[in-house]
């Protein structure tokens, strides 16, 4: 037992930390409803509520801005000389190549992140993860010159070490493999995996990793990306992970869903741009080069437009697109998320469309990784369905999915969730399909998906119990800091 005197030191301690955390709250305004909700939690968790705001809730997304632009200025120049002409090449700028309802978000897309909307592509979809494993695997063994490889999560399970064995045999036989994993996603991987990779002749590197004592303690701005890139040629991105729970080998979860593309054609140079550039800033090694960049060709039928998007951009980029989508939509939008956390405007966003006559409906898995997260999202249903959109849930699996389809004749998919982490503080990558076929295909299977879920919003919403009820309201007051 500590001494009275010890008890009262503590909490003028406690009381100057908090009282400086909230300051900071303060003096860094955005949305009234997480500013409120650190207050909150300041103030009723004494040490937790500090804890946290120092991992997760304290905005260090200038010093991001600032380090990412310091970085990038360093190989901007040569890069951008690489990627203009295959803009201007194989850049779609012809408005009749696509529908005139969609050059609103073109233009919005393409005026933020400075991609346009690439043609000459051929791009495969992929909902089963053995046959994405399966063209992974067949490209990386088909490859030459080089593999990138970028992950958010990576285990050192079956699945991992067989990845890792392909890598590991396509270096030794001369090719260059590059892996960028996310330092926070990947917290659990053992020394000795990397390390073997590293013999083997894999080059792997950490985004963003956590160092205290080097003033990096901030867990948040984490690289949720999933890319791969080999030769230039082909790439590969969505929502899919390396791990034995992406194939529905484990029980907890059971099937495991997620959407994942292969594209082959000048779209993969975006991919390539992307990855460049986050290993850039991870190692400082400098790949503008043109055995990265080979001259492009094109394949394919499909028009494919990648938008990375991030803290360090100047606006609210996946904010903005996903709001051009819902107002670009005339008949229909199909959100599939397994994670959905939205904010005041989404939700008016998505109320309005199904006001104005749009059929609107949200896919959801009825079972999570995350829990709370689950719940947060459950609060919202009520308000949903009186606007009359149809919130379904799955509860034959795992859905990771990330997608939209608009109208049965554009689609999205992408690593980013409808939560406010991948709108403002994660790097994520999404993918706009402007072609009717490939929507097709994605609405084909959300109609699918949908007809083996159950509906749980109607009228004012589903009849929670006591115990539901408050962790719906729990959940929903920690929803601006989810």
């Amino acid at each position: 037992m500590l001494p009275g005197w010890a008890w009262t030191l503590l909490s003028v301690v406690n009381g100057l930390i908090v009282a400086a955390a909230i300051v900071s709250v303060l003096r860094r305004p955005r949305e009234p409803q997480a500013m409120l909700a650190w207050i909150l939690a300041l103030l009723f968790l004494p040490i937790a509520g500090v804890l946290l705001y120092v991992l997760i809730g304290q905005p260090r997304l200038l010093r991001t801005r600032r380090r990412r632009h310091r970085r990038r200025q360093r190989i901007a120049p040569t890069l951008e000389k690489r990627v203009a002409p295959l803009r201007d090449s194989h850049g779609e700028h012809r408005p009749g190549r696509i529908d005139a309802g969609l050059h609103d978000v073109v233009r919005l897309a393409t005026r933020l992140t400075g991609c346009p909307p690439m043609r000459g592509n051929e791009v495969t979809v992929y909902h089963d993860a053995e046959k994405t494993f399966l063209a992974l695997q067949l490209a990386i063994e088909a490859a030459r010159s080089h593999v990138h490889f970028q992950y958010y999560i990576f285990q050192p399970d079956d699945t991992g070490r067989a990845v890792a064995d392909l890598l590991i045999g396509k270096a030794r036989s001369g090719v260059r493999c590059r892996v960028l994993l996310d330092a926070v996603g990947c917290w659990r991987l053992p020394g000795r995996f990397v390390r073997r990779l590293q013999s083997g002749g894999v080059a792997v590197a950490f985004y963003h990793p956590v160092i205290p004592w080097r003033g990096r303690w901030h867990v948040n701005f984490r690289n949720h990306r999933k890319i791969v890139v080999v030769d230039g040629d082909v790439g590969f991105c969505g929502s899919q992970n390396i791990g034995d729970e992406y194939l529905g080998r484990r029980r907890k979860f059971g099937p495991w869903r997620d959407t994942h593309l292969r594209i082959v054609g000048p779209a993969v140079q975006q991919l390539q741009e992307v990855f460049v550039e986050d290993w850039h800033f991870a190692t400082d090694e400098d790949l503008v080069a043109d055995e990265y960049f080979p001259p492009p060709r094109p394949v394919g039928p499909h028009v494919v437009q990648n938008i990375p998007t991030g803290p360090d951009g100047p606006a609210d980029v996946l904010h903005q697109v996903l709001f051009a989508a819902v107002a670009a939509a005339r008949r229909s939008i199909d959100f599939l998320t397994p994670y959905f956390v939205p904010d005041r405007a989404i939700i008016l966003a998505l109320q309005a469309a199904a006001h104005r006559g749009v059929r609107v409906r949200l896919l959801v898995p009825a079972a999570s990784d995350h829990w709370f997260v689950l719940w947060a999202g459950r609060s919202y249903y009520p308000e949903l369905a009186a606007a009359g959109v149809e919130v379904l849930e799955y509860d034959h699996g795992m859905l990771h999915s990330k997608s939209a389809v608009v109208d049965g004749a554009w689609a999205m998919v992408g690593s980013a969730n409808m939560d406010a982490r991948s709108f403002r503080l994660n790097f994520e990558l999404t993918t706009l399909l402007y072609d009717p076929e490939l929507a097709a295909t994605l609405q084909e299977d959300f109609n699918l998906l949908s007809r083996r879920a159950r509906r749980v919003a109607g009228g004012d919403g589903p009849a929670w119990g006591f115990r539901q009820s408050l962790a719906l309201g729990v959940a929903r007051l920690a929803s601006p800091l989810l």
